[in-house]
């Protein structure tokens, strides 16, 4: 044989050998709770020795990608005992992990929030997750645990005030936020006007809000995302459990429809106090009641379908007065599919509808509004390799938006039949998000929506000269509404106006060192639905607008930057996030705009401009018998709506104001100590600036009567927000693990009572004809006490 040949052999033999070494194989499978056969999301699956690991997705699944031979496997999931297991890898592998949760003993309160250096390695930023086991420690007021009054103690999330509904991150508006019920949207978040969320805390699995660098596989909003997963329910043991609180009660049962394989689950909550009323010759009413309800079952290892549903009701009502009824309501009915070991797949048909009604007896009519969406999803997460994971997917959703419709109740009634013109259309778009990296050190994250939205047609579109629904009244400087020139009806299935829009993502994380991080994140997103409400927080009376011929979709641009480092072997993290965003077409309303039964709300609307900017905070404490966090967050937001024309003013003289959302400093201190098993101490500290309001600035009289002049927009400030929150958790039985086992909590909310300015009015004293401010506070000191059990 010639060298030549010899030679060419060598290298083959040399490549083989080399091809062979390096020759990789999948192991793959679902992480569940072995008590329960839950799945878990976000257990950290790591090869320890390769500094290679995923986490489980939303619905349990993994794939790790290793090199042929022998691994350690470690499994890690907050609250769980972690699994080390030996494998030797020479093919695919299915492993699917059962994890114990951990014993509460206190040399091993080593529990954390999560992984450390998950937080440091990933590009993902501005997220905070929050398990159910730390805001049932917080201190709540009546002794309710509430997810959404949580989540406003995480840095650059405030909202408008004690009972105030919804919430507001990075200064944007309620209505900028998406919050997903195992992926339905809610509405509205809040029970009773804003005391409590919609959100049994019993019936929670998984909590994740995203305030920036949000993946391309969420859209419709521009503000956040607040992603809830409820519990799949108990396929091993049939369990129950609840609480006893002193204005509500709940009650959860779970159990097997078919062992190890099916299961169910039922959570009921309701409120009572209305019940003691009918003791009194009171007659006014308030309560709420909600129902959450989750049927799983898995085939075999590559496909099982999941049937989840939320039901919820508000209902207020003063004698010979109205009768208020609001809620929302979901069904989700989900396909997992794995197509291989690299490839997971979901397929979610989705009903979503927010209904509200309104009975006022003095006037004798009835009034009902909603909306309702249908949406279709099917999402792919493929993990091409340990350093590339691709997601994908497409969606198409269609709205009905029903603005209002009066009904006469009574021959007396003062108003006729009135039906406000519904509003239809479609939204889709489609999406890649993209998992790369490049080194140990440098990771990114980075992807594309497309979103489009399709106005459909609907009765009595009204037509404007130079399509300019809303004038300006040069003569007296103010803006009216506009005359029609007349209308048009087109069909459904006929066009109004269609939108499409290109939003990216990216972000990525440069690692300094193995517990120091730099990252960056830039958001494009898009917002064709738009909540009509010129309050400073929602109330169940405010109804969504589709964007269409006069109201064009919000656009956002948002930059992040931020600094991450966990210190004292992983027991404190750091976080520092700086961030700027700005937001086109953000609705602003004109001087004495009336939003109630408007069936050309367009009159009343101009698009004007939003922004935002600040710096968070966020130091926590992980392990250790004392567990919690400090954030801080100093920000800016602003909005203006300057002159179309140079004859015009613009809103507020076309310059920028305080948005009513606007707190410029927001401190927040909460924690839980572990005295022994049976006694865990929490505690909330809450000090914010004041509300943004507009006072005003003197008065003129006009026939002996005195009306108030007003200066700019939000120019003054209700007085600084502050309080301090306790809770006791007495457990008489911690070591009991079957049977019925039960804990008392002990609560008291604004310990120090301050009074909290909610509002402060103007008006004239009868007797002195004097101008004096009145402050309206609604929350004192409130104790509470509650039982809660499971068994």
């Amino acid at each position: 044989m010639n060298p030549i040949k010899k030679s060419l052999l060598f290298t083959l033999f040399l490549l083989c050998n080399f091809s062979f070494a390096q020759e990789k194989y999948t192991i793959s499978g679902i992480v569940t709770d072995k008590r329960s056969n839950e799945s878990l999301i976000g257990v950290n699956i790591i090869a320890p020795q390769l500094n290679e690991g995923v986490s489980t997705n939303e619905y349990g699944f993994y794939s790790l990608i290793l090199p042929e031979g022998k691994h350690i496997i470690q499994v890690s999931y907050l609250g769980f005992i972690t699994i080390t297991r030996e494998i030797e890898l020479h093919s695919d592998m299915r492993l699917n992990f059962r994890l114990t949760e951990g014993s509460q003993q206190l040399d091993e309160v080593v529990v954390t929030e999560y992984s450390g250096q998950e937080n440091i390695s990933s590009p993902q930023m501005s997220v905070n997750e929050l398990s159910i086991n730390t805001i049932k420690k917080m201190p709540v007021i009546l002794g309710e645990t509430d997810i959404l009054k949580s989540i406003l103690l995480l840095p650059g999330v405030t909202n408008a005030g004690e009972a105030a509904s919804g919430f507001n991150v990075r200064g944007g508006a309620a209505d900028q936020n998406l919050i997903l019920l195992d992926e339905a949207t809610i509405y509205n978040s809040s029970h009773l006007y804003g005391f409590f969320s919609v959100f049994n805390p019993d019936a929670i699995k998984d909590i994740k809000l995203y305030k920036g660098g949000i993946p391309s596989r969420y859209g419709g909003r521009v503000s956040s995302v607040l992603e809830i997963f409820q519990k799949d329910g108990n396929s091993n043991n049939f369990h129950m459990n609840g609480g006893i609180g002193v204005l509500s009660s709940k009650l959860l049962a779970e159990g097997p429809i078919v062992k190890d394989k099916g299961s169910f689950l039922f959570a009921g909550r309701s409120s009572y106090a209305h019940l003691f009323l009918k003791f009194t010759d009171n007659e006014n009413a308030a309560y709420f009641y909600d129902l959450n309800t989750k049927l799983s079952y898995r085939f075999n290892e590559n496909n099982s379908i999941l049937l989840s549903g939320y039901f919820g009701r508000d209902v207020i009502s003063i004698r010979n007065s109205f009768k208020n009824t609001y809620g929302n309501s979901i069904l989700n009915f989900r396909w997992n599919h794995l197509f291989s070991d690299k490839l997971f797949s979901n397929l979610s048909f989705i009903y979503s509808d927010y209904y509200y009604g309104l009975r006022l007896d003095f006037v004798q009519f009835n009034w009902d509004s909603g909306i309702q969406n249908f949406n279709l999803k099917y999402d792919f997460k493929h993990y091409i390799n340990q350093d590339l994971k691709l997601r994908y997917g497409i969606n198409g959703a269609y709205y009905k938006f029903n603005p209002g419709e009066v009904t006469p109740t009574g021959e007396n009634s003062g108003a006729n039949y009135r039906k406000l013109d519904n509003k239809y259309a479609l939204e889709s778009a489609a999406y890649l998000d993209v998992e790369h990296s490049f080194s140990e050190r440098l990771k990114l994250q980075y992807g594309l929506r497309i979103s489009s939205f399709y106005r459909l047609g609907q009765k009595n579109l009204n037509l404007y000269e130079n399509n300019n629904p809303v004038i300006f009244n040069e003569d007296i400087g103010i803006y009216e509404k506009a005359t029609p020139t007349g209308s048009q009806t087109k069909s459904r299935t006929k066009l109004i106006k269609t939108f499409t829009n290109l939003e990216p993502r990216a972000s990525l994380s440069l690692k300094l060192s193995d517990n120091t991080a730099l990252k960056a994140s830039y958001n494009r997103m898009a917002q064709y639905l738009h909540l009509i409400s010129n309050t400073s927080s929602p109330t169940p009376l405010d109804v969504w607008a589709p964007s269409g011929k006069y109201i064009k979709p919000q656009l956002l641009d948002q930059y992040a930057l931020g600094y991450f480092r966990d210190f004292a072997d992983n027991t404190f993290g750091l976080e520092t996030e700086g961030f700027y965003k700005t937001i086109k077409n953000r609705i602003d309303y004109i001087d004495g705009a009336d939003l109630i039964a408007n069936n050309a709300i367009e009159q009343v609307i101009l698009n004007g401009e939003a922004r935002a900017y600040g710096l968070e905070f966020l130091l926590r404490k992980k392990k250790g018998r004392l567990q919690g966090w400090m954030s801080y967050t100093l920000s800016r937001s602003e909005q203006r709506t300057p002159p179309r024309t140079p004859r015009e003013t613009g809103i507020n003289h076309g310059e920028w104001y305080n948005t009513p959302y606007n707190k410029t400093h927001d401190f927040s201190l909460t924690g839980s100590y572990m005295f022994n098993k049976k006694l865990t101490m929490g505690l909330n500290f809450i000090a914010q600036s004041g509300q943004p309001v507009t006072y005003p600035d003197g008065y003129y009289e006009y026939q002996g009567v005195q009306f108030p002049s007003y200066s700019g927009r939000n120019d003054e400030n209700l007085p600084a927000y502050h309080r301090l929150d306790l809770s006791l958790t007495y457990t008489p039985r911690p070591e009991k693990e079957k049977g019925w086992q039960s804990e008392w909590v002990f609560g008291i909310y604004n310990l120090y009572n301050r009074k909290n300015a909610a509002s402060i009015t103007f008006r004239q004293d009868r007797e002195t004809a004097r101008n004096e401010a009145v402050r309206l506070s609604i929350f004192g000191i409130v104790p509470s006490i509650s039982y809660n059990f499971k068994f």
